[in-house]
């Protein structure tokens, strides 16, 4: 497992007269690189209206671009900044991305958009062997109360195989962090076989919210007749509460994968 460094991404400025936050709003969502399914058409600008519409603190993002000239030279509509900063905009205040794809043209990867401070950020590269590439985003989140809260955005291998090396390596990234912190993982697990879930049920006291609330996880995939669990949100030293798959229009139509929401309590 290497590490993409980064280090303070913004200055968090004084918290101490802020009220504590003991509940955040979390939304996961795969953009698909900005395009419907099988990339028929270029939706960004829709999607961003979407994911604002919800009113989220923290945006887990996969697949998001970071760069592509051939696009960019072909989509009026395509950005003139990365896709995460667009989708930031003015209503998230800090963001962060790590790289794991990388072409001739452009690249993509994880993003995470914050309304609270990203005291630091790294990614670790999980990629196991050959040219799929993989990554995990871990963010330290300044949130007003809290010591730090952990976030992290997760985007797993096709391969069964490859999947269950890269849970071993996010349960290790688990037993690393504080034990009293809260931790927040969402993201595109790619578990249609449902066995990287009873891995995780091995992993220091993680909770799956669908499943909790629920009885199982949340079929996302493809968003327009969803039919596999390959979305989650999994909590540590937080409560889930009012988990929700978004469902209806526009979501079946921004994406191949449906989004996830749910409250965190802090």
């Amino acid at each position: 497992m290497t590490v993409d460094t980064a280090g303070i991404t913004a200055d968090p400025g004084d918290l101490a007269q802020t009220p504590a936050v003991h509940r955040l709003r979390v939304l996961t969502v795969n953009t698909h690189k900005g395009f419907t399914a099988f990339n028929r058409r270029f939706i960004l600008p829709e999607l961003r209206e979407a994911v604002r519409s919800t009113g989220a603190d923290l945006v887990f993002l996969q697949e998001v671009m970071g760069s592509h000239d051939g696009h960019a030279s072909r989509h009026a509509a395509w950005p003139q900044t990365s896709h995460y900063e667009f989708l930031a905009d003015s209503m998230w205040s800090d963001f962060a991305y790590g790289r794991n794809a990388v072409y001739p043209h452009g690249d993509h990867g994880n993003a995470l958009l914050s309304k609270y401070p990203i005291l630091q950020h790294r990614n670790l590269d999980v990629s196991i062997v050959g040219p799929e590439r993989r990554g995990l985003l871990h963010c330290v989140l300044q949130v007003p109360g809290h010591d730090e809260v952990h976030a992290i955005c997760v985007h797993l291998s096709l391969l069964e195989s490859h999947r269950q090396l890269q849970l071993d390596l996010l349960c290790k990234l688990l037993e690393s962090l504080p034990s009293h912190a809260p931790v927040i993982i969402a993201g595109d697990f790619n578990d249609w076989q449902l066995q990287g879930n009873l891995r995780l049920a091995r992993c220091d006291y993680l909770h799956e919210v669908f499943e909790r609330h629920a009885g199982s996880l949340a079929r996302t995939y493809p968003a327009r007749l969803p039919m596999l669990r390959l979305d989650r949100i999994y909590l540590r030293n937080a409560s889930s509460h009012s988990p929700r798959i978004l469902g209806n229009r526009p979501w079946t139509h921004l994406s191949d994968h449906l989004p996830l929401t749910v409250e965190v309590h802090l």
